[in-house]
């Protein structure tokens, strides 16, 4: 049984608040199945973005787990925000999380597949 949106991205802020980062929680989707987007910050203003890997990535084995894929990476904001923005419009339901993870790596507190 997979876990529902709102659970994980609660697992997911505490995950990041653990490891000595900052997450807050832009935009709240739909509570039982919404599409999480990860935007990472670091502290030198570097950004990432990360959203849902194509369901061809999961692994059988572990069909319930959310497994991420990096979107865009040291994009202007307003770059990300647009890509965000289009997303919203395709899928009002999308959640938007954003991390500053401090010295923790992103990988660690995602599953981000391997390109």
């Amino acid at each position: 049984m997979r876990v529902t949106t709102d659970l994980w991205v609660s697992a997911l802020l505490r995950k990041v608040f653990s490891a000595g980062g900052f997450a807050a929680v832009v935009k709240r989707g739909a509570t039982e199945a919404g599409v999480v987007f990860v935007l990472s910050r670091s502290r030198m203003g570097d950004t990432a973005l990360f959203g849902p890997a194509p369901q061809t990535s999961y692994d059988s084995a572990r069909p319930d787990d959310r497994q991420f894929q990096r979107l865009s990476d040291g994009d202007d904001a307003s770059v990300l925000e647009a890509r965000l923005e289009k997303e919203q419009r395709f899928d009002p339901d999308i959640w938007i999380v954003e991390i500053e993870a401090d010295q923790t790596p992103v990988e660690e507190l995602i599953s981000v597949m391997k390109p």
